[in-house]
């Protein structure tokens, strides 16, 4: 797995960011009355939620099924998840870092947002918000047990600073009990939240899919 130092310049030009033009063309349309708020919002939820994150997800339930394309993404994110069909703008160079029983990854942008768009969709927006922008690099253990996620005392935490030029994806670990799910079934259980690292991915419920 390739080596990677996180950090910012100061002096980099920040990027332009795809949420501000859709606040501004939301804006823009409803003053218009061209369209509803009600349907602006179920629109940005099925983006945020379901539809942007299920790209991410389609990766990681590849490399829980497949080593070979697990080892890729751990040395080129960006080229293993170009072979799924995945990039583009704010996706172009990717890094992927794999949880395992003794170390969390945690994501983070501390200078403004920058988020991986072609993987996991719009960013939600808690992660643009200042407090989580400083409490992740602060306290990170306080702040996943704010999102409901006690970790043992003896894992590690690592924390990773997003930035224009770099962005991270969290390969979370495999729940049990699920050995003789396929790609798809396995996709179905991952969530935005534990490829940004604030969540964990749920063993299924027995009987279920």
């Amino acid at each position: 797995m390739k080596k990677h130092t996180p950090h910012h310049d100061g002096a980099q030009r920040l990027p332009s960011d795809p949420a501000l033009q859709v606040m501004a063309l939301e804006s823009l349309l409803v003053e218009k009355g061209l369209v509803e708020q009600e349907a602006l919002d179920a629109l940005v939820d099925t983006y945020e939620r379901r539809v942007g994150p299920r790209n991410g997800a389609k990766v990681v339930a590849k490399a829980w099924s497949d080593p070979a394309y697990k080892a890729r993404l751990l040395d080129d994110c960006t080229a293993a998840i170009a072979e799924l069909g995945f990039g583009g703008l704010q996706g172009e160079h990717m890094i992927a870092v794999e949880n395992t029983p003794t170390v969390h990854n945690l994501v983070v942008c501390t200078l403004c947002s920058c988020y991986p768009y072609p993987i996991l969709g719009l960013p939600p927006v808690w992660y643009k918000s200042p407090a989580y922008r400083s409490r992740a690099v602060i306290d990170p253990r306080g702040v996943l047990r704010e999102f409901g996620l006690e970790l043992s005392a003896h894992t590690q935490i690592c924390v990773w600073d997003s930035t224009a030029e770099l962005r991270y994806l969290v390969l979370p670990q495999r729940p049990a009990a699920t050995e003789a799910m396929g790609e798809e079934q396995l996709a179905s259980l991952v969530t935005r939240d534990a490829m940004i690292g604030v969540a964990l991915v749920a063993v299924p419920q027995a009987g279920g899919a």
